[in-house]
């Protein structure tokens, strides 16, 4: 299926990244579980927060060493899923499985004081769609591709401005500053519009951008970083990634893998804009029901009582 059939276990599945998951895994649920007991202040996370630190963190895995990092060599419309399973879905979910005293520790632990000027809604939106815009101008994305050094070094910088891009939705410190609903809703939207021209610019072009995913003796070079062997035998084999394109070109890949992205935002960011409207008006209209209540509640009672006392 698509091709898998043809690449190793090793290729599929990095097993040793997978034994680094396993263990980030472990060592997460002896933190927030038995060890969190001997800790001043903390408490054992729920089965929620479990369950999605630890979804997140397969996403993760999934995206960046399982299939969907190979897939992600071999056609351009899985390279998008998984740049949206690595940015849009693994961090919220990781980022709510972690109980708040973590969070305190981990904010403690930084510096930031310093950089705190990152977090801020529009410089942290502003970076992170910057980078992921810059990453998919043609240049940029075959170097990266092709340079396993600065690939993990800028999938790290897109994974931190991730965070600080969600942080302002998912701020879990209570003591923390936090954004208005309608901040929150003004940043949704500012994120929607600054991931457009990157996704537009791939939709709508008129050839294929990435010579990774079109010139065969580049696409090789590439899979030298997620094969095992000589990934020159895969020009030997299949001819290209034209082999393993069930589309009918490099270009209709490329547009459904814009299109795909976007999609995939739109969908989440959505959700997250329902969410938040929700938040908003429970709370708008806790605090008008807080306000009225001594008029009518307690107020009114200890007028009465005053009449009758007269």
């Amino acid at each position: 299926m698509l091709g898998l059939q043809y690449f190793s276990f090793n290729d599929l599945w990095s097993p040793l990244i997978l034994a680094l998951f396993l263990i980030i895994a472990a060592a997460y649920l002896v933190l927030v579980g038995p060890l969190s007991e001997q800790i001043k202040d903390a408490e054992p996370a729920t089965a929620a927060q479990k369950i999605m630190f630890i979804t997140g963190l397969f996403v993760l895995y999934l995206a960046q060493a399982g299939p969907f990092n190979l897939l992600g060599h071999v056609m351009f419309s899985f390279h998008m899923v998984s740049m949206a399973f690595s940015y849009l879905v693994a961090p919220p979910l990781m980022m709510k499985g972690l109980p708040i005293w973590v969070w305190r520790r981990i904010v403690r632990w930084l510096p930031t004081r310093q950089l705190s000027f990152l977090a801020h809604p529009i410089v942290a939106a502003v970076l992170f769609n910057g980078l992921f815009s810059l990453y998919h101008l043609p240049i940029v994305h075959d170097y990266v591709m092709l340079n396993f050094t600065v690939h993990r070094l800028y999938y790290i910088a897109l994974f931190i401005t991730s965070m600080l891009m969600w942080w302002t939705l998912l701020n879990p410190l209570p003591e923390g500053r936090q954004a208005s609903g309608l901040s929150k809703i003004g940043f949704i939207f500012l994120n929607m519009v600054l991931l457009t021209p990157a996704c537009g610019l791939i939709i709508f072009a008129s050839e294929p951008l990435y010579q990774t995913y079109s010139n065969p003796a580049v696409w090789a070079e590439a899979m030298r970083y997620c094969v095992s062997g000589d990934s020159t035998a895969l020009l030997r084999s299949f001819g290209g990634p034209a082999f393993f394109n069930f589309l009918s070109s490099a270009k209709e890949d490329q547009q459904v893998g814009g299109i795909v992205m976007k999609f995939i935002q739109e969908g989440i960011f959505a959700s997250m804009l329902a969410y938040v409207f929700f938040q908003w008006y429970r709370k708008e209209k806790q605090e008008d029901d807080d306000d009225s209540y001594p008029a009518g509640g307690a107020g009114g009672a200890a007028q009465s009582g005053c009449q009758i006392m007269k």
